[in-house]
Parts: structure tokens; sequence; C-alpha cells
């Protein structure tokens, strides 16, 4: 049976918890397979909106086994407040598993990552300040703790005490800040291994037992495509694999397993955090489409930038991620415009580009070229099918699914569960 991933298709924040909701009854696992509480989903159920940070967006299905995988970060502080939370609200959180080979965040890291920024000035990443990048350092340099080491105090102690001979002395010499005591550290996080412990298995050997039992496993990244490591725009990326490559080293599964890569692409684009965005509108229309799309970070409350929709990006999530379904979301945001461009292309020094140029420079120096589509007034928050939409409208969303290069399966017209248009079955 199939392992479905799902990847956001331009710089994050393109609605990916409601896809994964929409999903999350006819599946049997959902798995977060890369980043930290760095990134959120929204999603609303009802008259009830639940902003998740670090938990996968299952936790809210209750026949659903939600996993936090080994390539997630965990902040473990921020991990059992979210749980606490959920459970204040009537949610079961006992099925979460927890990868036993996630790293976990630890304080040091959070330092680093908040005076590093700092000290960048204007040639900062954007980070989240949350320890997600200084913890993957780690990890890749072999000095990173796991979720497992908090159940040896021997190594648990080697590792932290090792760790902050180097790191202390960086924060005192290099950023003139106090150093942070190893003792606190070492107890707060022995403190919670007994939390951790129920959660704790080989989520690998899990989900591939679950596969050959004929199960379905959800595989959900955080961030998005442009934001990869290796494939976003760099180095104004996230520290991990948010593509569908990362979610097989991220979960613990083979590449042969994947049947389905569905792609998240928002009817128009938005970013977080510094970096190129060649459709970023720096005017009343961008404040226009933040308003009305609600565009401020489900984790950090940051203003999104907001640009029109960007086709040669599709086209490159299409070709990175192998992505054989999209869900656009967000398509209500643009009910009431009389024509809405659509950047088919750049300009890059009078040159023309169809796709996304190969080097920094030029993408930094790319101009989009925009063909214009008719708009539509009427409220589109209502339509249940894919018939109902106005033909400005449908005519939209054939030529996005035409540039993207992979059929458009499922369409958002509103926030709801119900506000979905499912034009062919996600699973």
């Amino acid at each position: 049976m199939p392992a479905i991933t799902l990847v956001g298709a331009q710089w994050g924040d393109e609605g990916k918890g409601k896809a994964t909701d929409l999903v999350g009854n006819r599946v049997d696992y959902v798995v977060r397979y890369q980043g930290g509480n760095n990134a959120g989903h929204t999603v609303v159920i009802g008259d009830q909106k639940y902003a998740l940070h670090l938990l996968p967006s299952g936790i809210l299905s209750p026949d659903v086994v939600p996993v936090i995988a080994n390539g997630v970060v965990i902040d473990p502080a921020v991990l059992f407040e979210e749980l606490r939370g959920l459970q204040e609200r009537g949610v079961n959180t006992e099925r979460l598993l927890v990868s036993a080979n996630a790293h976990l965040i630890m304080p040091y890291h959070r330092a680093l990552d908040k005076v590093s920024e700092r000290f960048l000035g204007k040639g900062k990443i954007g980070t989240t300040g949350r320890g997600i990048g200084p913890t993957y350092a780690d990890k890749i340099s072999r000095a990173g703790v796991r979720v497992q080491d908090t159940f040896d105090p021997k190594i648990l102690r080697k590792k932290i005490e090792l760790a902050l001979n180097d790191k202390n002395q960086i924060l005192t010499k290099v950023f003139n800040r106090r150093g942070l005591d190893a003792e606190q550290i070492i107890e707060e996080y022995l403190g919670y291994a007994d939390l951790l412990r129920p959660y704790v298995a080989d989520t690998s050997l899990v989900l591939n037992q679950a596969l050959d039992e004929g199960k379905t496993v959800f595989l959900e990244g955080s961030q998005g495509t442009l934001l990869d490591i290796d494939h976003g725009t760099y180095p104004f990326v996230t520290s991990s694999s948010p593509t569908s490559g990362g979610a097989c080293a991220g979960a613990g599964i083979g590449p042969t397993r994947i049947t389905k890569v569905i792609g998240i692409l928002k009817a128009y684009t938005t970013r977080v955090g510094s970096g190129p965005f060649p459709t970023e509108l720096l005017d009343e229309q961008g404040e226009w489409l933040r308003q009305q799309g609600g565009e401020y970070g489900v984790t950090t409350g940051r203003n999104r930038r907001c640009g029109w929709v960007d086709a040669p990006l599709a086209r490159y999530a299409t070709r990175v991620n192998g992505i054989t379904d999209f869900f656009l979301t967000k398509m209500d945001v643009l009910s009431g415009l009389e024509r809405i461009p659509v950047c088919v292309g750049y300009d890059v020094d009078g040159e023309r580009w169809d796709e996304i140029p190969m080097t920094q420079t030029d993408f930094h120096h790319a101009t989009p070229v925009y063909e214009y589509f008719d708009g539509w007034n009427e409220d589109i928050s209502h339509v249940r099918s894919f018939e109902e939409l106005p033909k400005n409208a449908q005519a939209y969303v054939r030529t996005l699914e035409e540039m993207a290069g992979a059929q458009i399966s499922a369409i958002g017209v509103g926030p709801g569960r119900d506000q979905t248009l499912e034009l062919r079955s996600l699973v």
C-alpha cells in the first residue's frame, strides 16, 4: 500500500495543514519527517482553529497514528506545551509516536541562533531564532543530542558537557554573551526522559511494518520546496530537506514506497524571511493580498511577503519533487480582482528565462514577465464542485495546471474542512 508525500511547492505557508486534515480520516499514519517548531499548520474544524507547530496534523484525527520521525528536530518544552494545549481542548494525544533517533534542540542552540542572526545585521537569513539551524549543524557534525540520550544519564551528561566546552567559548568570546550552565541543562533534559518514554518508538520499523500490512502512510513536510537546503534559494533556506526526497531519509522508508507526491500550491505566492522573491508586491496590491488572505505566520506572527503566482517556480517544484497532484489553496482570496497576473518567465538583464535561473545572482536580478487572466467577482467560498466555479476561475485553474506540469486534484475555497473541491481522490 502507498506512502503519500505532501510537500510545499513554494516558500512554505501554502496551506499544508488543510490538505493533511482533508485526507486525515483516509490514512492510517501521518508523519512529520523534517523541520521543527519553526513552522506551523493551521487546521480549522467547525468553529475551532488549531495552530500546530511541531505535532503532525494527524493528531486531530482520532483514528490516525501521528508520528514525529527521525528527521525532525524537537524542542521538548515546545512539544509538551503543545500536547498539553491539545489535551486541555479534549484532543486525545496518546497515539503519538516519537522517533528515538530524532535530535533535540538544546538551550545553547537557541542562544546561538538568536545572537548569530542579530550579528549578521542586513545579511540575516530570517530564521525564527528557535535553534533549528544550530541543531541540524550539530547533527551533521556528529555532536547532536538525540531523544534516546535522555534515557542514559551518562551519555547525556557527556554530550552536553562536550558541547558546552565549545558553545560557551563562542557565546562568551565571540558574541560577548553569558555562558550556559551544564548542570542546569542536564537536569532539565533528564527530566524529559519520563515524559518522552511513553511516546518513543523505532518509528522507521513501525512505518515499514505498517506499509507491509497494507496501511497508508502520509508523510508531511514543513516549509516548502524553495526553502530546501539543497534545492531552495540558498542561503535563504531552512536547514533540512522538505522536498519529497527528504521524506525518505527523514522517515526511514525507501523511495520505492512512495506512490504519490502532492504539491501544495497557493493561488498566489507568499514568503517569510529574507531572500529573492521575483513576484513580490511592495504596494497596495501586496497589502490587499496580505489582508484578504490573513497572511501572518502561524508560528512567528510575522507578516508574510505577498506576490502573484509564479509558474516557473511551480514547474521547478514539480520537477524536483516528482509531483503527481497539486492541491491549489486560497482560490477564494482572489475573488474580486478584475485581472490576475501570472508570472510566466523572468527577465534577467534583458534575457528571457522560462525556468528558474541557475545562479543565485541571476535569480536575485530576475524580474517577472506576466500574462494577465480575467478575474471573477463572485464569492466562491460556498462552491462545492469545480463546475460551480465561475468560468474565469475554472480557466485560471486550468492555466496553472498546464503551466505547473501536474494535475490539480483539489482546490481550497476557504479555511474550513468542507471548503475543498476534490476533483480527484488524493489517497
